[in-house]
């Protein structure tokens, strides 16, 4: 039964950390953030953040790594929208100076 439980739990976070990848991937290849939320996803990082340590203070090697990964990935994706906002409004900032 034991192995049948790893195996779900292993499953389990496989499928969550790679849910990830797609939205990273659409997001290099398009540069189009807009349909990300800044906020849901500086919250569900900080909350990945805090299963990587917990993992950490368990010993719990699963957690550990599947949460590190995730972390990686979603602090890709907050890092990639906020870099493209900033551009954009660098960019707007900049043809409103050179209109006046």
């Amino acid at each position: 039964m034991q192995d049948i439980t790893s195996f779900i739990g292993i499953s389990a976070a496989c499928c969550t950390t790679a849910s990830f990848v797609p939205q990273v991937v659409q997001i290099l290849k398009s540069k189009d953030t807009a349909g990300i939320s800044v906020a849901m996803y500086s919250i569900f990082t900080l909350g990945v953040l805090l299963w990587v340590i917990y993992g950490f203070v368990i010993q719990d090697m699963p957690v550990l790594l599947a949460n590190s990964v995730t972390l990686i990935l979603t602090l890709s994706v907050l890092v990639l929208t906020i870099i493209q906002r900033l551009r954009t409004a660098n960019i707007r900032n900049s043809s409103n100076v050179s209109k006046d």
